[in-house]
């Protein structure tokens, strides 16, 4: 298994969409189809550097953004805490694609990230050339155990308000979700727990609040509606999100799970090689990019 370069994106940008700084890092030719990439909770877009480079060989754009909170865009308490959650985040990201001008992007998100590349989709497909989900939700169903949820991440925000980041850093690294982790380099996990601490501690706690499956209302009543090709992906050692994919995909009207051996919750992390073919295959053949070269010209 071969793991996940650091190769630094190509620019990096402030992008002021509806009253809120946006730090954006951008790879490739502008006129190029634009794949937006969006990390997991207590990430960056620092998580994607590997593959926008590889994005930009198979002749793509890449926008990795930082959500509200993390990396290098802050979440104002002087804002409403509702600023930053699901539905509002949309709207700023298809105002930056504006600001871009991207009529439709390829949209890939991570864990939370998947979550708000979801709400954004269902909320305007016209956005969305095509959607990958990596190890995602459609939310919590049911309103009692969205509630309980809601008090759990309360309870996380304010831990890492009063502990700080690298207390955070650390317990979150030690979540059974994350276990199929330790059988990575040293090196690997190093650059990853170094990325989760440069981010705020009030900022991630709000991220939670506003944001956090506790906060997001439940969409997967809507599923059945969404017209455009869907790549959901999960690995094979996180049995919870492979059997919640494999449920969405059954629903999608237009979607293709992949199972990606010898992986757990954060694929691209631990199977990068996997998930760069899995997902350039998609935009190859779903996307509809003429001018892109072939996934299989790519090698990992």
């Amino acid at each position: 298994m071969s793991t996940a370069s650091t190769t630094p994106v190509l620019a990096e940008r402030n992008i002021e969409v509806r009253g809120l700084s946006y730090r954006v890092r951008l790879a490739g030719d502008d006129r190029a189809p634009a794949v937006l990439l969006l990390h997991g909770f207590a990430g960056s877009g620092d998580d994607w550097a590997w593959l926008a480079r590889r994005l930009t060989i198979a002749g793509y754009r890449a926008v990795a953004v930082d959500l509200p909170g993390h990396g290098g865009t802050p979440a104002p308490r002087a804002l409403p805490l509702a600023r930053f959650g699901a539905e509002e985040q949309g709207h700023d990201l298809r105002a930056l694609l504006d600001v871009l001008s991207v009529a439709a992007a390829h949209w890939v998100g991570y864990s939370m990230g998947g979550r708000m590349a979801l709400v954004a989709a269902l909320a305007d497909p016209a956005r969305v050339a095509t959607l990958t989900l990596e190890s995602a939700s459609p939310g919590i169903g049911d309103p009692t155990r969205r509630a309980e949820r809601r008090g759990d991440d309360e309870a996380l925000a304010r831990s890492i308000e009063e502990r700080g980041v690298a207390w955070f850093a650390d317990t979150w690294a030690s979540m059974p979700i994350f276990a199929s982790q330790q059988s990575l380099p040293e090196t690997t996990r190093a650059d990853l727990a170094a990325r989760r601490r440069r981010n705020d501690a009030a900022g991630l706690a709000d991220s939670l609040r506003a944001a956090g499956q506790g906060a997001q209302p439940y969409v997967g009543a809507r599923l059945a509606s969404f017209p455009r090709p869907a790549l959901l992906v999960t690995g094979a050692r996180d049995a919870a999100y492979t059997t919640l994919a494999a449920t969405m995909a059954a629903t999608l009207p237009s979607a293709l799970h992949v199972t990606i051996p010898d992986a757990g919750h954060n694929v691209h992390l631990e199977q990068p090689d996997w998930f760069a073919r899995s997902l350039l295959t998609h935009l190859r053949r779903r996307g509809g990019d003429s001018g892109a070269a072939p996934a299989d010209s790519v090698s990992p």
